[in-house]
């Protein structure tokens, strides 16, 4: 619920592809998924009715109607907050899945990071490929929040181990670039010696 005085709004979304392009069905399932959608039956799934869910799936249903498939999106609101509680569990459960995922190969990179380190092999390849192995590990972190509408318990953690492992590879750049570009030594001048005037 948002509050004591208006229930939370939901989105029940029904589709049909029959009749539409061989692509339409899947096309339409990866959609709702990256969206969050929680199945309660093949073909209908409920989302919150949040600005930005609305709005893509009024898109969506335009394409699934123009492609030739029919869709249906009703809004509702839960009669029974225990129901409602429960929808909610299970969208946090989906997301808590995903990132456990994200979670469990975090530490194949921080490995990578260790092994490379241990022997002495920091260099800026390593770097380069480690910051885009980083950056894809971001690009998924954000994708599951924007579908984790509330706030699922792991999504904390992952971030935390994320950054965790950003700062191992900002150390690790840190010894590439010792390794690789150290330090010039300052060539220091001798002092010049003042000859005495000997006229």
């Amino acid at each position: 619920m948002t509050n004591e005085q208006e229930p939370a709004r939901w989105l029940l979304i029904s589709v049909s592809t029959a009749g539409g392009a061989a692509t339409l069905r899947v096309q339409v399932w990866r959609k709702l998924r990256s969206l969050g959608a929680l199945y309660v039956q093949q073909s209908v799934c409920l989302l919150p009715a949040r600005p930005a869910v609305v709005r893509e799936v009024r898109r969506l249903a335009d394409r699934i109607r123009r492609q030739g498939g029919t869709a249906r999106v009703l809004t509702m609101t839960f009669a029974d907050p225990a129901e409602e509680h429960g929808v909610i569990a299970e969208l946090n459960t989906a997301r808590d899945a995903e990132y456990r995922e994200v979670l469990g190969r975090l530490p194949q990179l921080r490995k990578e990071l260790a092994d490379e380190r241990a022997r002495g092999n920091a260099t800026y390849a390593e770097v380069e490929e480690s910051e885009a192995d980083l950056e894809r590990f971001r690009a998924w972190l954000a994708k599951i929040a924007a579908r984790d509408y509330f706030l699922a318990p792991r999504g904390n953690q992952a971030r935390h181990a994320v950054e965790e492992a950003a700062a191992e590879l900002a150390a690790f750049e840190e010894a590439a670039l010792l390794a690789e570009a150290p330090e010039p030594v300052l060539a220091v001048e001798p002092p010049r010696l003042k000859v005495a005037d000997q006229r």
